[in-house]
């Protein structure tokens, strides 16, 4: 493949280095780490931004007002997201939006995609499952019932689940197919009513965001408002996680840059600490870390892109993502941590932040051994020989 970036795709990621370029992430800190209180709501000011930037439509067609655009362009700018922790929904909405224009009919994206990237409607993903382990399309069942369809199971953590006016729920048919419902939780900008039987009660993750356990007890779905084409779920569930890899990266970049800086200033026994091996070695590792998580994700990411076959299907290259991002993560923030000292463990410093969001990165990811496993079964079913 070749990694080098179309101009357009540069552009999109110099679009949101200057939106972001006023974020400050020392100023929000961890609320459910620091005061036990549950943050609000998503930055508006800063979604509003976005969508007068065009970030909001990167994957919409240019019919819709959007810059018909791909996931590595996506990913840029969810990694230029992830460096300031950016809170908004900003990767579940473009994921939900883009498996619309991929996927659904004209009447949907001609009801949904314009509005949507515009910001006026807000979309978000329950990808979860029921426990958050277990697949997220066999956790609520869809039945069809002459013009409407019948959901009822459950989803937990649903990001911005009070905020979204739309939620896109996978859920598996009596005919062993997963389709994707279009539910309003009675977040802002859905265009009908919270149907009967949708109720959400709040959770919290561990970055102290506010998230969603979206109960569906026979509620019911109008049939234009559900995808059923095949294949729709799968690419969806694997931009969502590829997308993911693309913040874990950019968070990951931002924790070693500040971690440079303090070690490049932090002196003991007259010298800065970053001259002493010890350290160094430590910040090599981790600098090794983010480059494979790179190349990984931008593999990830082309081939979704491009649909490009290969000995094994796209899965092959988002489990190896997967790995490197989950792992990669959670040891770039703990070697921060550790070279930081007492500043490490301050939770009022801004590194605090980043190792709460960090590790929900991680835990949204899975363990890097499930997906070790999962890999060596595509190998097992695809033999490269």
């Amino acid at each position: 493949m070749d990694f080098t970036f179309t101009e357009e795709q540069l552009a999109a990621a110099e679009a949101a280095r200057g939106v972001f370029a006023g974020v400050a992430p020392d100023a929000v800190p961890s609320p459910a780490l620091t005061t036990g209180a549950v943050a609000e709501g998503f930055d508006r000011e800063l979604w509003d931004r976005l969508a007068g930037a065009d970030l909001l439509s990167l994957l919409v067609g240019e019919e819709y007002g959007g810059a018909a655009l791909d996931a590595i362009a996506l990913c840029l700018v969810l990694r230029e997201s992830a460096k300031v922790l950016a809170r908004v929904p900003l990767l579940e909405h473009s994921a939900a939006l883009a498996a619309v224009q991929k996927y659904g009919t004209a009447k949907l994206r001609d009801r949904l995609a314009a509005r949507a990237g515009r910001g006026e409607l807000v979309l978000t993903v329950a990808a979860s499952g029921r426990t958050g382990h277990d697949p997220a399309e066999l956790a609520v069942t869809a039945r069809r019932d002459g013009d409407t369809w019948v959901l009822d199971g459950v989803q937990t953590a649903v990001p911005w689940a009070f905020d979204a006016g739309l939620v896109v729920v996978p859920a598996r048919t009596d005919a062993d197919r997963s389709v994707l419902a279009l539910v309003a939780p009675g977040g802002g900008g859905g265009a009908s009513g919270v149907p009967a039987g949708v109720t959400v009660a709040e959770q919290v993750s561990t970055s102290g965001e506010r998230l969603g356990e979206l109960r569906l007890e026979s509620a019911r779905v109008a049939g234009r408002d559900v995808v059923v084409a095949d294949g729709a779920w799968e690419w969806l569930r694997e931009l969502l996680v590829t997308g993911t890899c693309a913040l874990a990266l950019g968070l990951g970049e931002r924790v070693l840059r500040m971690t440079a800086e303090y070690a490049g200033k932090r002196e003991q026994f007259g010298h800065p600490i970053a001259t002493f091996q010890a350290v160094a070695v430590q910040a090599a590792d981790r600098y090794i870390d983010l480059r494979a998580m790179e190349a990984t994700l931008w593999q990830a990411a082309w081939r979704i892109a491009s649909g490009a076959a290969g000995a094994l299907p796209a899965a092959g290259d988002v489990a190896v993502a997967k790995i490197w991002a989950a792992d990669g993560v959670r040891r770039v923030v703990q070697t921060a941590q550790h070279l930081h000292g007492g500043f490490g463990a301050d939770t009022e410093y801004v590194l605090h932040r980043y190792h709460a969001w960090a590790k929900q990165i991680e835990l949204a990811l899975g363990g890097a051994g499930a997906h070790e496993e999962a890999l060596g079964d595509l190998l097992a079913a695809h033999p490269l020989g």
